[in-house]
């Protein structure tokens, strides 16, 4: 029973025995009818009443409907979430840079005074490191925290480390993760805030500049219910979206900045070649194999990374070449083996673009005029480089047949991060 303490539940979730619950649970219909609308009360998304009926006079929501149908003649419960045994749970004893450890102490005070903070800092500023006060003293005060993340490679990334660095069991949830159990730390997708209401004293959206959350009605209606009436919330970014920059210039949040890496060396900016005909990326990735560096490769698409994969393995047939992708079954055996060495090159789609680190690696984006690849999503591939106090430096190398401006407005919010950073 305790794990539904603080969760959103279709009666399907709750299973026929209705009797069991306990009489603080509250029922609500699951959604609401406003003339020609219906409003679903989980996500908050409002449909045509014609494009979403059932053959039975009810009405269903197609926004979240991977989590379970929602029908507007069925109800949905909620049980109150309840307070965790307060407990010091931190491990991590590593040191924080002035600039780290200034904005940690802002968010310890923004969960102190229950504050909205969006920190603004470059890739490879040392994100996590800086919530881990904020997120003690939560668990501390006897609070519940989450931490979501629109990636589900990222959660993973998040799960590993923070299970390492804190002494509570942790709850990690994606589409393919094992059920919810219930403890003071939570680490999901964004998409699984859709299952909490009023649980989190303390909620920290990670990469919110990242699809599917950013812009997203949706998911920004779930992380508000998902925090407590009074609650804190943290964004995290290094890029931020016009939804975010309106809420600062509005009041409902706070930005704090911070241009410098955690090792104070600048971003590493990159450079455009024209990659017609495409056997100058070969020389370039020919030149940067002498170098022993482990080398990243984004394409825009499956099929041309899969193609392009297979050609470097006939050219490069003494190198151990890799290619991810959302439909790898065992992307993650494949990132671990990249990591570790076990692999110098690895083909990736844009799933690998933020979240991660690789340690000394060097970054070719391939075909980067590509539609897909946005100034944000740019920024964040460049950021893979340069992360590692042992080489804080490499090379970011946008190869295009045509330069456009997601690509030159990428350059030239690297360059202006690393000039507020000081650095010329």
């Amino acid at each position: 029973m305790e794990n539904l303490f603080g969760r959103l539940l279709t009666q399907q979730e709750l299973g026929p025995d209705m009797s069991l619950l306990p009489q603080d649970v509250t029922q609500f219909a699951g959604m609401a009818i406003t003339g020609k609308n219906v409003i679903c009360k989980r996500c908050g998304t409002a449909s045509s009443c014609q494009t979403v009926r059932l053959e039975i006079s009810a009405y269903f929501c197609p926004e979240c409907l991977q989590l379970g149908r929602i029908r507007s003649d069925e109800f949905l419960y909620h049980l109150p979430q309840q307070p965790f045994p307060r407990i010091d749970a931190l491990l991590w004893t590593g040191t924080l840079t002035p600039y780290q450890a200034d904005i940690s102490k802002q968010l310890v005070q923004a969960v102190d005074q229950k504050n909205q903070i969006l920190v603004h800092a470059v890739t490879g500023a040392g994100k996590t490191e800086m919530i881990y006060a904020a997120i003690s003293r939560s668990i501390a005060s006897g609070g519940a925290v989450c931490i979501a993340t629109p990636r589900t490679d990222v959660a993973r990334e998040l799960y590993t480390r923070l299970s390492k660095d804190f002494a509570v069991s942790i709850s990690l949830l994606h589409a393919d993760s094992p059920p919810y159990f219930r403890t003071p730390l939570v680490i999901s997708t964004t998409h699984q805030l859709l299952r909490f209401k009023e649980a989190f004293d303390l909620l920290i959206i990670d990469e919110v500049d990242a699809f599917p959350f950013a812009d997203n009605p949706a998911l920004y209606y779930a992380a508000k219910h998902a925090q407590k009436t009074a609650a804190t919330l943290v964004y995290l970014t290094a890029t931020s979206t016009y939804t975010l920059d309106k809420h600062v210039s509005s009041g409902l949040l706070k930005r704090i900045t911070l241009s410098r890496r955690f090792h104070g060396h600048p971003l590493v900016v990159p450079k455009p070649i024209f990659s017609y005909p495409e056997k100058i990326i070969y020389r370039h990735i020919q030149k940067q194999r002498k170098s022993g560096f482990p080398l990243l490769l984004f394409a825009p698409v499956i099929r041309f990374g899969q193609s392009f994969t297979a050609q470097l393995s006939k050219l490069f047939p003494h190198e151990k070449i890799g290619f991810v992708a959302s439909t790898t079954g065992n992307r993650s055996e494949i990132i671990s083996q990249f990591r570790e060495g076990e692999l110098t090159i690895l083909v990736s789609t844009t799933i690998l673009e933020r979240g991660v680190t690789f340690p000394k690696v060097d970054v070719f984006v391939l075909e980067s005029q590509h539609r897909l690849f946005t100034a944000s999503s740019l920024i964040q591939i460049a950021g893979r480089a340069g992360r590692s106090i042992e080489r804080p430096t490499g090379l970011v190398y946008f190869f295009h047949n045509g330069l456009t401006k997601q690509m030159t407005r990428a350059i030239s919010d690297i360059c202006k991060m690393n000039r507020l950073g000081g650095f010329s």
